[in-house]
């Protein structure tokens, strides 16, 4: 199988373009339009992930910052930081009376109502593999689907498409974003014959072994009716099925825990940026898209255009390579600065120089008062 088609335009015309998508700071605008994400993860025994997504979400600028959680982890996350705001509203087998019985979707209404007030959700990070709590996010997942919120898996909430692919199948507003070893896991559910990215590892190298890693990505986004997948590794495979984009931005050389965290934490914002944009907030000054992008080429075109407005298509593809871009980034400056002794905590603390170095602020905005 041939990749369907690789993107090829530079990190120079594609971060200008991404400039387009970010909210310009504006005296007009007030809390809240740029942008209201929700984490929902955080656990008894994993209550890092949750905080160091949301605090990648407030750095990259995202207006608030929520983390929905299992109530033991609550507490514990409150005390990382007075900046996010902490709902211990996820059950689990210890807070329900009989977890062999459960009302879910009941038990997902608080959740639930909450999604009217947020733009995107990250579910995963610290999530846990309790078997109240998942059936409680996925009634939350199918909510936020009908709704068409946008949202990205990682960790434990891959688990829950690995169980049930048929929950984000052909949701085009969804970003899946698997490691080594979800990614393999996610193959094998949906029965894709496709070789594991350590054996393509071995077996090859340069451009074959970018090409056959393009060629997964690209068949497990098919087999999931296009949805957007990041394949982490040595560089990062974006595909939607249908056009594929590798970042090979330089990152750090240590593969600590909770890396992943600052990609989900940016995607989220970059997701509700995404959609003040296409909900017109402000005045990009780009001309009306005549039509919407449906082939490579047409995505090719609108990333490579200085004046036309993109479609969602090629946004959801663009903020897919950013939040990846940022995360390496932030990676190269963290390992820089600490080298071995490099932690999760140390990206968080690079995301704004990140993004300043990487995007830029947008014209327009008013950072000098």
């Amino acid at each position: 199988m041939e990749p369907v088609h690789h993107i090829s335009t530079s990190p120079k015309v594609l971060f200008n373009k991404v400039r387009k998508i970010v909210p310009p700071l504006l005296e007009k605008f007030h809390k809240g339009q740029h942008g209201r994400v929700a984490v929902i993860g955080g656990s008894a025994d994993f209550t890092g992930a949750p905080y160091f997504s949301s605090m990648a979400s407030a750095k990259l600028g995202c207006d608030m910052s929520h983390v929905i959680c299992e109530r033991s982890a609550a507490t514990v996350v409150k005390t990382y930081s007075p900046n996010l705001m902490v709902h211990p509203l996820l059950p689990s087998s210890e807070t329900v009376g009989n977890p062999n019985s459960i009302d879910a979707p009941a038990l997902a209404s608080p959740i639930i109502s909450m999604l009217s007030r947020l733009h995107a959700l990250v579910i995963g990070p610290g999530l846990g593999r309790d078997g109240v709590t998942l059936k409680v996010v996925a009634e939350v997942m199918r909510e936020a689907r009908s709704r068409s919120i946008p949202f990205v898996l990682d960790a434990d909430g891959l688990l829950l498409v690995t169980d049930d692919p048929d929950l984000v199948k052909g949701y085009k507003e969804c970003i899946l974003t698997p490691n080594v070893n979800e990614f393999s896991r996610l193959a094998k559910a949906l029965g894709i014959d496709v070789p594991s990215l350590a054996q393509v590892a071995s077996e090859s190298s340069g451009d074959d072994r970018t090409r056959r890693e393009t060629e997964a990505c690209e068949k497990l986004s098919k087999a999931l009716g296009g949805v957007t997948v990041i394949q982490k590794g040595p560089h990062d495979v974006i595909s939607n099925g249908i056009t594929s984009i590798i970042n090979d931005i330089t990152g750090g050389l240590k593969r600590s825990g909770g890396q992943g965290d600052t990609l989900t934490g940016s995607l989220g914002t970059l997701l509700a940026w995404r959609a003040a944009y296409h909900n017109g907030l402000w005045d990009s000054g780009e001309k009306d898209n005549p039509k919407e992008a449906q082939s490579p080429q047409d995505i090719q075109t609108e990333l490579e255009s200085e004046d036309r407005r993109m479609s969602p298509a090629t946004t959801l593809l663009l903020a897919a390579w950013t939040g990846s871009a940022i995360t390496r980034d932030c990676s190269r400056r963290a390992f820089k600065a600490k080298g071995r002794s490099m932690q999760a905590s140390d990206l968080t603390e690079e995301v704004h120089e990140s993004f300043l170095a990487l995007v830029g602020e947008p014209e327009g905005s008013k950072v000098h008062l």
